[in-house]
């Protein structure tokens, strides 16, 4: 079974704020807490600082203030700790061919514990959860170049299983896919015991998989609550360019 790490919270971020060098600041004072196990999705324009604040979860980015922590693990820059923070964290890139460039998706999927050291059986088994918990066991041996789009973003996501992860964070999930596509990710995602974080724009997406959503605009959290709740206010929503597709309701 693909672990956790047993914590209250999986992600603590205290006042953070951040200013890039050319002293735009993108972040102001952010506060989020995410128990484990929890799945939330992380709305918001674009330009509101989604990015920024995802970058900061891994350590890629450090806090002009404030700060984060991860599993109960305090994320500096420390190299040791870094590598520690980067397993917690797995990032699943829009994008899933920045991931996958090896020959074949079970080398891609064993690259990540690979480096952690894992070698053997260990590592075979790590290969065969990350592989299975996405529906993709039977293509190990193909080539990422060669299966569609959709298969190959839940190979990016085993890639980051094989890790075991505490946390899960997806950047827009849904694009690109046909429907069927949404809809079998989705089934994957549902189905897997690690707390997700979902950035995305694609609000029915948003309220299929994750019972809360927080709202960034201007480097603020402008609001959090339950994502029902949230996609119900129209207001709320217009104030921060967020629209629901023509004919989507919110249903409980």
């Amino acid at each position: 079974m693909i672990g956790v790490v047993q914590t209250a919270l999986s992600l603590d971020v205290r006042g953070v704020r951040y200013a890039y060098p050319d002293g735009h600041v993108a972040l102001h004072g952010v506060d989020l807490t995410v128990p484990r196990g929890d799945r939330v999705a992380l709305l918001g324009p674009n330009g509101a600082g989604k990015t920024t604040l995802v970058l900061h979860l891994n350590g890629i980015l450090t806090p002009t203030e404030g700060s984060v922590r991860v599993g109960g693990l305090a994320v500096t820059p420390d190299r040791a700790t870094l590598a520690e923070v980067r397993r917690r964290v797995g990032i699943v890139f829009q994008d899933p061919d920045d991931q996958l460039f090896l020959p074949t998706v079970a080398e891609d999927v064993a690259f990540g514990p690979a480096n952690l050291g894992l070698r053997g059986a260990e590592l075979a088994v790590r290969v065969d959860e990350a592989l299975a918990a996405v529906g993709m066991s039977e293509h190990r041996a193909r080539a990422p170049q060669h299966l569609s789009f959709g298969q190959r973003r839940r190979v990016a996501v085993a890639t980051v299983l094989a890790m075991h992860p505490e946390i899960l964070v997806l950047d827009e999930p849904s694009s690109n896919l046909d429907p069927a596509a949404r809809r079998e990710l989705a089934e994957i995602l549902r189905g897997l015991p690690v707390t997700l974080l979902m950035v995305t724009h694609d609000l029915p997406y948003a309220a299929e998989l994750c019972d809360r959503s927080v709202i960034l605009d201007g480097g603020r959290i402008v609001a959090d609550a339950p994502t029902l709740d949230l996609l119900g206010n129209e207001t709320l929503l217009a104030r921060h360019r967020l629209e629901l597709p023509y004919g989507f309701t919110p249903q409980p």
